[in-house]
């Protein structure tokens, strides 16, 4: 059985994906095509001083012999307009569009021109250093460059049937079956950066061609392993004129590259490429029936989850080498929290699904969709955030070096910018992720307005005004069925103490089995239901190990975290206190961002010091006072959409009794 179509038909992501389709698409095409005039940032204070231009298609025009010129832009470059080929292949399946097809065309025809005849394609090395092909693979990205053409040219091909697409494709896993593997004579390596792993096995998918699967198995299964290939690569090749390393290579774990992935205990090295191997490796264990790797991958993913991810989804604590550090060290306002690496989390979630669906990796994805990873892109689609932080103050992210990667308000575009071509194929993508199929049983693990037939007749009709709502309407239709269709509905962990099966048909179970309802549907039967999740504002707290947090508390609404922002409750943020057993309104709001939202409001205090000496910075003399006011809370996901200004998600935590003690003192 198969998915063989699902139709979006939701409020929210409707509008996500109107927007990449409408304006991302045309605005990231002029943007790599040096069509439009845009100030291009520095992604974070250590990246490439690549910001006078995108460049990409001129790289390609370059390599395919069409113009003349010197490479320029991250040497990673291609991949951006890989990903942006990936996105138009989504987005025509949804909105078809003959202008942006031919479009798509002609930039595939460039790919095959720039194409070299044995497979090979990389720019930066095509044009700069042909001489040094594969002799720097931990730093050089030409096999992730390669990986996202051939995700992109499967995408296109099964979406538009161009041939070409898929033979760029298959020629460039060609040249990389000969180059790399366990054979003498071939490198016996793997990428610096994860991703082809992943691409091959979606080539292996649509060719059964078990060569592919192969290669990505053993780059999987070698990685980490002893000698490494990445020092003794290094030792004999390592060029210090190579214009993209600047001549000291990072640790193993940056790459993980320290241990075998069998052999990890947690999240490690740099988030995005830590997502990335994870999810091809997961890939790999479902398409081989590894069921060792495949734990392997779940037990790691969890970990990441329980101990190193942030409340919105984010990963990656530390600016230094954009990764982990250790378990609970999530500070707010140093973090890094890229949202490639929540795109990757996502991807991560998907992959483990398909494989072995369980009820907290839907919770995982889910978070990753509502918070970590559109809180990328503005709601005008042309800002993006690379890194996405729990807690802004303008002038520090001014002032204060450490905190030179943290943006208080996005950027339209990125001398480093794989963000934002990721976040547009992920949300053109999202239908995807809906629905998979595992011992014939159909697991829906997303609340999202669709409507989806499978190869066996079944139809599924899912309807309601999620997030903001929990009352959500199915139709499973098995009329035209031969058998008894078996179905799971996921019901995430913040609301499965309190939900309920409406019908006036046959009794639902409501029984939770790994966070999934289960139930069967009939051959020659149709049923129809409500499932209505009790959505109330909770205030979560973190454990004590996360010491950033302790003493704080943060707000949820469904699966939608929530911050304050400046606009709404003044300047200084930090003396902003919430009640512990505060009572929280929320309301239906359409003018504040433009499209359908819910606010939150609270009571809270705004506390200060009063001192004789005003110009003394710590007084033992001081009275503490506190104002009472009315805090706004907005969607995480939505900051920086009005002006600039400070904004939180995590808020200092208040005793009424004690203020109420005070007020009486001040009285």
């Amino acid at each position: 059985m198969q998915i063989e179509q699902d139709k979006v038909q939701d409020e929210f992501w409707n509008y996500y994906r109107r927007i990449v389709q409408t304006v991302v698409v045309p605005y990231q095409w002029k943007i790599i095509s040096d069509e439009a005039t845009v100030k291009i940032e520095r992604a974070n204070g250590n990246s490439s001083d690549m910001v006078q231009q995108s460049h990409a298609i001129q790289n390609l025009k370059i390599a395919a012999g069409l113009a003349k010129g010197h490479f320029y832009g991250e040497w990673f470059q291609d991949s951006d307009v890989y990903k942006w080929l990936e996105t138009v292949a989504y987005t025509l399946r949804y909105a078809p569009d003959p202008d942006l097809e031919q479009q798509a065309d002609q930039v595939v025809a460039l790919i095959g021109q720039a194409q070299q005849a044995d497979g090979y394609l990389d720019t930066y090395f095509q044009i700069e250093r042909p001489e040094r092909r594969f002799k720097h693979v931990s730093k050089s990205h030409e096999l992730y460059c390669m990986g996202h053409y051939i995700e992109a040219g499967v995408a296109y091909f099964k979406t538009t049937g161009n041939q070409k697409a898929l033979d760029i494709a298959i020629k460039m896993a060609d040249c990389l079956t000969r180059n790399f593997g366990p054979k003498p004579g071939q490198l016996h390596g793997y990428p610096g950066h994860p991703e082809l792993e992943l691409a091959l096995t979606k080539l292996a998918e649509l060719t059964e061609s078990r060569k592919y699967l192969d290669l990505a198995a053993y780059m999987v299964q070698q990685r980490g392993t002893k000698p490494s290939f990445f020092a003794g690569q290094n030792k004999l090749n390592v060029d210090v004129d190579e214009g993209y390393w600047p001549g000291i290579e990072p640790a193993a774990d940056h790459y993980q590259d320290r241990v075998p992935l069998m052999e990890m205990t947690r999240g490690e090295g740099h988030a995005v490429r830590m997502a990335y191997l994870l999810t091809g490796a997961t890939r790999v264990a479902s398409l081989t029936h590894d069921q060792a790797l495949l734990a392997a991958c779940q037990r790691l993913c969890r970990h990441i989850s329980e101990k190193q991810m942030y409340l919105t989804g984010g990963v990656g604590s530390t600016a230094n080498g954009e990764g982990y550090t250790f378990d609970y060290d999530l500070p707010n306002d140093t973090m890094y929290c890229e949202t490639c690496a929540s795109c990757g989390m996502a991807f991560l979630a998907q992959a483990l699904l398909q494989a072995d669906p369980e009820g907290w990796v839907a919770d995982l994805l889910e978070t990753e969709l509502y918070n970590g990873t559109i809180s990328g892109m503005a709601l005008d689609g042309q800002h993006y955030f690379y890194v996405n932080p729990l807690e802004v103050d303008p002038q520090a992210c001014r002032f204060d070096p450490q905190k030179a990667h943290v943006k208080a308000t996005r950027s339209a575009w990125l001398g480093c910018a794989c963000c934002p071509p990721n976040l547009a194929r992920l949300i053109a993508s999202v239908d995807q992720y809906i629905y998979s199929i595992k011992d014939e049983t159909i697991f829906s693990h997303l609340f999202i307005g669709n409507e989806a037939r499978f190869s066996n007749g079944v139809l599924i009709k899912q309807s309601g005004h999620y997030p903001w709502s929990g009352e959500l309407d199915f139709l499973i239709d098995n009329r035209s069925g031969h058998q008894d269709q078996k179905v799971a509905i996921h019901v995430p962990a913040w609301a499965a103490e309190d939900f309920e099966i409406l019908t006036d048909g046959p009794i639902i179970s409501s029984e939770l089995q790994a966070g999934y309802l289960r139930f069967s549907v009939p051959a020659g039967c149709c049923w129809q239901f409500e499932l209505k999740l009790a959505m109330p504002v909770k205030a979560l707290r973190a454990v004590p190990q996360i010491k950033a947090d302790f003493g704080k508390v943060a707000l949820q609404r469904g699966p939608v975290v929530y911050c304050a922002e400046e606009v709404d409750n003044g300047a200084g943020l930090q003396q902003l206190l919430l009640a512990s057993h505060a009572e929280f309104a929320h309301h239906a709001d359409q003018r504040t961002f433009g499209i359908r939202t819910e606010l939150i409001t609270a009571q809270g205090w705004r506390r200060s010091v009063d001192s004789r000496s005003p110009h003394r910075p710590y007084h033992s003399d001081a009275n503490q006072t506190s104002e009472p006011l009315t805090l706004t809370f907005i969607p995480y996901f939505l900051w920086a959409n009005r002006r600039v200004g400070e904004m939180t998600v995590w808020l200092q935590e208040a005793n009424t009794s004690l203020f109420s003690t005070e007020h009486q003192l001040n009285d």
